[in-house]
């Protein structure tokens, strides 16, 4: 309230008032005088369109007469030539018509006087040619209209003076089409000009008002409204606080008497004691785990289980977690010894300064935690099963190592060894003193000592061929194709694409070598091939080899996995080795088309 008993200052009102006033007439004076000068500039515009369509009729006007006019001399038929002759007064009229039109203006036709300074210089310069033609064309008609009618000699000069000067007249009305047209743009232009310029007026007056009137007056409103509300609001509240306070504590009773019965209904709910003993118990679990009377000293773990040590685990919780609170997991036995599984929360709080309780919020969760220890389960046996596995390939690995070691050595005790024996026997049974026989020993001993050779060479060649250390794996696999070719009578050669000629790591080279001997091995002796190809080529990451032959094939899933018990443990052993260079393996083969062995090994 003012002084004067007004609900609001009249006096700002008034000033307001007087500002939007002057606002609004500023703008409504701006769209006023906008509209004006645009109305009046396109009014100016409207004959542009007529002036330049009769100023380009003129040049078709010029034409017609002219070609009517040419049109006589070839004409012999009076009747005809009178007919023309009326022809060229009518195009002369409408002609003569338009061309005074167009530079002193004519309301029939819509022609204004208001041509510019260019366009009245460019008349003035097609005056003499316009009166010319006028002039020739009119003294056709006369000595046409001649009684009796003048022969065509008497015209034929005027005839030739029209054709003469129309080239002239049409270049020039050309010219003045053109500056009509031109002259339109322009207007346009400023047109376009004139309206930015009024839109950016129209929005700096609205930026000013907005600026020097709107908010200045917004404000002064604002604070005062500010002002008179705040008084009315501070009356209205000291009135209006002790209702409220009262409908508020009411209203809050009745929403957590509302939650306190959802909250039992819904959700396994239990309030206890700091030290266990129970308080309330929602309808859920007491429903659960079918308890329905307690009293101050029954204790809350005691109702969650019967069993002992399950006790004995709640009740640890609940005490080392009673002022920090707790989430998680527990177990649970009910009455009737069912197991059941709980996600529990202990959450502590004070309902007076001088009171503290803790809040049981749980939800069974023993159907989840079943299936999730049946997958624990199965994900510990197929752990056991994979190390049971991994257990028989070793052996198997370490069994197939003793077959090969005893292989050797049978191969030198039985072929090298025998040979060697047999070789002692003969030179001591030489006798030096019969040289026939003498000789003929000696030659079986030559032979016998180039088999023990080559026993030698195929015994030391299973073994890690000297090569693969010194020279790297090119090398070796190069030396590993000639010998099997020359052991064993087959074609097997080495193809180096890429001109690989890298070192690897000392494990990596021997595992190589080992897959590629164990591909080359399978491919003679169980294959039955006659060609083999291994293939090397690298790019900046990955080494490739692929052993290819020509043999019989075979279905690669009976020897993919060990434990079908269908397959060798050839495959298994390459599988373990490429694994452990990180590396992958590749089996591609069919029945009757041979097989393709191929090994991808990253290149670090």
């Amino acid at each position: 309230m003012t002084k004067n008993g007004n609900s609001l200052d009249q006096r700002t009102f008034d000033k307001l008032r007087r500002l939007y006033i002057i606002g609004f007439s500023t703008i409504a004076l701006s769209v006023i005088v906008s509209q004006v000068l645009i109305r009046t500039h396109l009014s100016g515009q409207e004959s542009d369109s007529t002036v330049i369509n009769v100023a380009g009729r003129q040049r078709m006007l010029s034409q017609k007469l002219t070609k009517d006019v040419v049109s006589l001399s070839a004409e012999t038929n009076p009747k005809n030539r009178i007919l023309l002759k009326d022809n060229i007064k009518e195009t002369l009229h409408l002609w003569e018509l338009s061309h005074h039109a167009l530079q002193n203006g004519n309301d029939s036709l819509g022609l204004p006087n208001t041509n510019s300074k260019r366009v009245s210089k460019k008349y003035k310069a097609l005056n003499p040619v316009f009166d010319t033609i006028s002039k020739a064309s009119k003294a056709i008609i006369n000595k046409i209209e001649n009684i009796p009618p003048l022969t065509l000699e008497q015209y034929v000069d005027d005839i030739e003076k029209v054709k003469a000067y129309e080239a002239d007249f049409l270049m020039m009305m050309d010219d003045i089409v053109n500056q009509y047209d031109l002259e339109a743009d322009e207007k346009v232009a400023w047109l376009r000009q004139l309206e930015l310029w009024l839109t950016a007026l129209t929005l700096l007056i609205l930026l000013g008002e907005f600026l020097f009137i709107f908010w200045p007056a917004a404000k002064s409103v604002k604070s005062t409204l500010a002002e008179l509300l705040f008084a009315e609001k501070r009356a209205k509240k000291m009135a209006f606080d002790a209702d409220e306070l009262s409908k508020a504590k009411e209203k809050s009773i009745q929403e957590l008497s509302a939650l306190s019965r959802a909250m039992d209904d819904t959700l396994l709910f239990a309030r206890i004691l700091p030290n266990g003993s129970l308080v309330h118990m929602g309808n859920k679990f007491s429903r659960l785990f079918k308890f329905s009377k307690f009293n101050d000293v029954t204790l809350f773990w005691t109702v969650l289980s019967t069993e002992d040590q399950e006790q004995f685990v709640i009740e640890d919780i609940i005490n080392k977690h009673k002022k920090t609170g707790w989430q998680g997991e527990v177990k649970a036995t009910t009455k009737d010894g069912n197991h059941v599984w709980l996600e529990m929360a202990v959450i502590p709080y004070s309902p007076t300064e001088e009171k503290s309780e803790l809040l049981i919020i749980a939800s069974e969760i023993t159907a989840r935690k079943v299936a999730q220890l049946e997958i624990d389960r199965l994900t510990e046996k197929s752990f056991e099963e994979q190390m049971n596995q991994q257990k028989i390939i070793s052996s198997k690995i370490i069994e197939n190592q003793e077959k090969e070691q005893n292989r050797i050595a049978k191969d030198v005790h039985d072929g090298i060894g025998q040979m060697l024996t047999g070789l002692k026997y003969n030179l001591e049974s030489i006798d030096t003193k019969d040289v026939e026989k003498a000789s003929a020993k000696i030659e079986h001993l030559k032979t016998l000592t180039t088999n023990i050779i080559k026993g030698v060479r195929t015994a030391t060649f299973n073994l890690t061929p000297p090569e693969l250390s010194d020279h790297g794996i090119v090398p070796a696999l190069s030396k590993l194709t000639l010998e099997l070719t020359k052991l064993t009578g087959k074609d097997i050669v080495l193809f180096n694409k890429t001109d690989f000629n890298q070192r690897l790591d000392s494990l990596a080279e021997i595992n190589i070598y080992r897959i590629t001997q164990e591909a080359i091995n399978n491919a003679i002796k169980y294959a039955e091939s006659t060609h083999i190809i291994v293939s090397l080529s690298h790019s900046k990451n990955i080494l490739s080899i692929v052993i290819d032959d020509n043999g019989k094939g075979f279905n690669p899933d009976k020897v993919k996995f060990v434990k079908t018990g269908d397959g060798g443990m050839g495959m298994t052993f390459m599988q373990e080795r490429i694994k452990y260079i990180d590396g992958r393996l590749f089996l591609t083969s069919e029945a009757g088309k041979g097989t393709r062995v191929t090994l991808n090994i990253p290149l670090d």
